[in-house]
Formats: C-alpha cells, structure tokens, sequence
C-alpha cells in the first residue's frame, strides 16, 4: 500500500514512492558539478542492531557525513546527544544500540558528551532504564540526564507570522539550559510517523529541548494551528546551537505516531551535519517535497540553511533516497490538531507528573 493521501491546513502529500517521483524531489537539492560547500548527506542500509554492525554502521555514515569537519569536532568539543526518549516503549524511541554506537564515535574523537532528553512523559532516565539505554550506556560510563532549568527564548518567527488562535505578542518556549552550553547537537531522532506533523524526524527532535511541563503548554497553546505550530518548532531550531543528525531508520513507525504507531523495516540509517538537509532527503525516500509535510514547509518558508529553499547543495556520498524502498509504509489519513480544552490540557499535565514520580 502506497502513501495514502493525507490533508490537514493544505497538506496534501501525493501518493506513491516510484524512483521518478522520489528523484523529482531529490533534483532541487542537487545539482551538479557540487560545490565545495555542498552538504553531504549519507544514507546507508541498516540490516540490524547487532552492535558490531552498528558500531561499523554508524562510524562510516558519520564519518561520509563528514560531521567531524563540519562541526570542528575535536578534544573537548561539547555535544549534547539527544536521542528521542518519548516514552517508555522502545519503538518510541531511539534505538539504544544506535545511542551507544554515536556516542562511542564521538569518544573517538575526543567529544565531551552530554546524553540527555526531556520525555513527554516521565523522566529521562526512568525511559532510559525502561528502553535499555541505561544498561547500554555504562560501560562507556554515561548517564541520562533530564533536560531541565528551563531558560524562556523568545522565538524568531518570520514577519507576518502569526496565530490567531494565541495570545499577543512573540511565542516564547522555555528552553533548557545544557542546550545553551555545548558546542553542537547531535539529533538522533527514530524515524516516524506523525499525527500532527506528519513524519517527526531530525528537526522535529528539537523540541525535546523544551524542559519538562513547558512542552505540553506549548503543544496546547501553540499546537491548535498546525501550520503556526510548525513555524514555531523552525523558529525554535534557528535559536539553537548548529544541529547535526543521526536518523534511526533501521526499524521505523508508520501508521500513526510518535508513540502508537506500527513497525515498519525500511533499513536505513542517515546522517548529516545538516539536520534540515537530512530530514528534506528522508521526505524524499517517502516520496514526499519538503512543502508536503508541515515542518518541512515552514523551513522552506524561512529558507533554512540546509534546505533547496535557501540554495544549498547535497551530496549522497554512499546510497540515495531511492535506493531504499518505503513501499507500505503509512502516514496519518489525517494529521490531528492539538486541542487547547483546559480538561484535556490539565488531564496531559497529571499524566506527566505521575510518570515523573515513577521514575
């Protein structure tokens, strides 16, 4: 089963995943001879999550990525890694082994590393623990942290840009502090399906920097409109250090998402210095332009760098987005709105705050 059409505020992906459909959407961020600033972005095929394999897995899409050169990356360069640790359920979230194999890369060369998340629901480290990725990462002698001591940044929203379902004045989201103190971040999102935004991937991981019950405000306040909610979450990457990625792709969920969804293998794992770059050539292994997902758009509109929108250049030093085949896998029929009701708004807090005290 191909795609199925999706529609929400004017987003209509178009469905089918033929390689003509895909390469039409890969041309506008390639164009030959590439530049010598071109953006590679490495796709290379995932049979598993042995850690051998891993380890030599992530190692070669990292280093085709060339993130090392393209961060500064050196002894005593500060990375926060975020993995996205939604909940206790492991297809929620980041694969473990994919965790551990990135940050024995970053080890590698020196990194001072931060692993930290801040779940939708619970703590970091109760998910951790729940997932596997506690036990993982301690030979290497890493933790979890929550990401918290929020710190308000107002957010840099295009001119013109606005809701009128919230309140006056610039959006603020309250960020946390660790954020602001390293040198990079590592996005290391699973690939998924989205209810709201259609696919969550590198960009969309971000908003795990929001500290704690802060996110659910801002889901409820900013999420009513999908469209103004997507133009906050690329306000809000445009504030943070440079993002770098790594996508989980080996096992991803589609149907719905980001918690309730299906597996499906689509055998693939990405990387880029670029987290924009990434996520526009996993819009088109699912055949889908940038326009065609909320997020995606509101980056194109803002013309983020790392996008065809604002003229940069990819490369595909290992496979390209059509050499994966995502026949089958499902988006959202339709993507959902974040409802503001107070019943709801306090029912979502209580059930943060009790997973929390069950850490």
């Amino acid at each position: 089963m191909s795609i199925p059409d999706c529609h929400c505020a004017g987003f209509l992906p178009k469905p089918g995943l033929d390689n003509a459909t895909a390469q039409r959407h890969i041309q506008p961020m390639e164009k030959q001879p590439a530049s010598a600033h071109a953006v590679p972005v490495a796709l290379a095929r995932c049979e598993g999550y042995d850690r051998k394999s891993l380890d030599q897995l992530v190692g070669d899409v990292l280093d085709a990525a060339q993130i090392a050169q393209s961060c500064s990356l050196k002894v005593g360069t500060k990375v926060l890694v975020k993995p996205n640790l939604l909940m206790g359920k492991s297809l929620a979230c980041t694969s473990p082994g994919v965790v551990v194999a990135a940050c024995r890369w970053l080890r590698d060369h020196g990194a001072q590393m931060a692993v930290a998340d801040s779940p939708g629901f619970g703590r970091a480290g109760a998910v951790a623990r729940a997932i596997g990725l506690e036990s993982a990462l301690r030979p290497l002698g890493l933790t979890v942290r929550q990401l918290d001591k929020p710190v308000p940044v107002t957010l840099p929203l295009l001119p013109g840009v606005r809701s009128s379902l919230s309140g006056k004045g610039a959006p603020r989201f309250h960020v946390a502090s660790a954020v602001r103190e390293c040198d990079f971040i590592l996005s290391l999102p699973r690939v998924k399906a989205h209810g709201q935004m259609l696919l969550t991937l590198a960009v969309k991981n971000c908003f795990g920097c929001v500290s704690g019950l802060h996110k659910a405000v801002a889901h409820a306040r900013e999420g009513r409109d999908p469209a103004y909610f997507a133009d906050c979450l690329a306000a809000l990457w445009a504030t943070l250090p440079p993002v770098a990625a790594l996508a989980d792709g080996g096992v991803a969920m589609h149907v719905t998402g980001p918690s309730g969804g299906k597996p499906f293998v689509l055998k693939l794992m990405g990387a880029s210095a670029s987290a924009v770059a990434l996520d526009e050539a996993l819009y088109a292994v699912f055949g889908l332009a940038p326009e065609a997902v909320p997020l995606g758009a509101a980056l194109v509109r803002r013309k983020a760098p790392g996008s065809a929108a604002s003229g940069t250049e990819v490369t595909f030093p290992l496979l390209r987005p059509e050499n994966f085949d995502a026949r089958g896998f499902e988006l959202p029929q339709q993507l959902a709105h974040t409802s503001f009701h107070p019943a709801r708004f306090v029912q979502s807090c209580i059930r943060r705050v009790v997973a929390a005290i069950k850490k």
